[in-house]
């Protein structure tokens, strides 16, 4: 089981999403805890390390957990996906290891890795994408 926290950005009923050098899929801004932090501090600190806009880790709220097929790890893998909101201000660029951002909406699902594809639709379901 692969660990790992994730933000979840929605504006104007898009989702901030990250490619990372050489991946073929979209992720959500985030990444594995270091040993002894939170998931909350880990998705802060990877928020911060892929996108540059500082999160405060207190100010996270949960919005989902996923339990998915971890994406280009061997058959059977699978990641535990701690996912946060909240209302952070500035514009996010892409950093160290992300080639790409993006702003998607349930039809960009097909680019994404299976667990943030059942984020998307977690999200329609809330009426929060389209």
């Amino acid at each position: 089981m692969v660990e790992a926290a994730a933000w979840v950005c929605v504006r104007e009923r898009r989702v901030l999403v990250v490619r990372a050098t050489g991946s073929d899929a979209f992720y959500l801004p985030g990444g594995k805890p270091e040993p002894g932090e939170s998931d909350a501090g880990a998705a802060a600190r990877e928020v911060s390390e892929e996108v540059g806009i500082n999160v405060d880790p207190a100010g996270l709220r949960h919005f989902t957990t996923i339990d998915a097929p971890a994406h280009n790890r061997p058959p059977g893998t699978r990641v535990r996906l701690v996912c946060f909101t909240s209302d952070e201000p500035g514009e996010p660029e892409a950093a160290n290891e992300i080639a790409e951002i993006g702003w998607f909406t349930s039809a960009d699902a097909g680019r994404c890795a299976p667990a943030i594809r059942m984020v998307l639709d977690e999200l329609v379901g809330a009426d929060l994408i389209d």
